[in-house]
């Protein structure tokens, strides 16, 4: 069945940043969600994790609602990976692992260039590196749905394809579906299964991936902040 909001609002004070949004993401699914800055990306994400935001609307899992915290939410299934480098710098990679409840040997099993680097402060990773360590360990501890916000933010093109193949194998062989917000058309051409473009809160346009390329012009419209007709 997979992950399912219905109505989704999220408000800052009294500033409400996503408007009533509708979104789906099946079992094994990689739903990219593009848009310009400001325009109720991540919002959307933490909304749906119970951090941040004020939100209103229904977000269900497996067709029961989730409510209460984010620690609830986790428990039920639902993991996160925000932008920037989730890691505890000062602590060890292995104690990393094991603080974030995953097995080691799996998390090198999918990230084995972190093997060398076990007894390595995580903050003296490169940040392909720290980046591989919040995406397996999030990955292992076994999650129905992914929610990742610009995982690639910063990292060279070859690393972000390196993480990216991963998200592709984990969908395709345990079933975890992926909301990912991305910035770069190219990328969710290549790992979505289908994309929603947002702009001021709202959904503008829903469409498979492998369409991206192809109506470049009308995303881009999008983007500029001009809502479709």
């Amino acid at each position: 069945m997979g992950l399912d909001a219905k109505g989704l609002t999220a408000a800052y004070g009294r500033v409400e940043v996503v408007h009533g949004v509708d979104l789906a993401v099946g079992d094994g699914e990689i739903v990219a969600m593009l848009g310009r800055n400001g325009a109720g990306k991540s919002s959307t994400l933490l909304a749906m994790a119970g951090l941040g935001p004020r939100s209103t609307g229904r977000v269900e899992l497996d067709g029961t609602e989730l409510t209460g915290p984010a620690h609830r939410r986790a428990r039920r299934g639902i993991g996160i990976v925000l932008e920037g480098r989730s890691v505890f710098p000062g602590l060890s990679v292995r104690r990393n692992i094991e603080l974030g409840g995953a097995d080691v040997d799996e998390v090198l099993g999918m990230f084995p260039e972190l093997q060398a680097r076990l007894g390595n402060r995580a903050g003296s990773l490169s940040g392909g590196e720290q980046q591989m360590l919040s995406l397996g360990r999030a990955i292992c501890r076994g999650p129905r749905v992914l929610l990742l916000d610009e995982i690639d933010f910063g990292l060279a093109p070859v690393v972000s394809r390196r993480l990216f193949a991963q998200l592709r194998d984990v969908a395709r062989n345990r079933g975890i579906g992926i909301l990912l917000v991305e910035q770069h058309l190219h990328f969710a051409a290549e790992v979505a299964d289908r994309a929603l473009v947002m702009d001021q809160g709202h959904i503008r346009l829903e469409l498979p991936a492998t369409q991206l390329l192809a109506r470049h012009d009308e995303v881009e419209h999008i983007y500029l902040g001009a809502a479709l007709a």
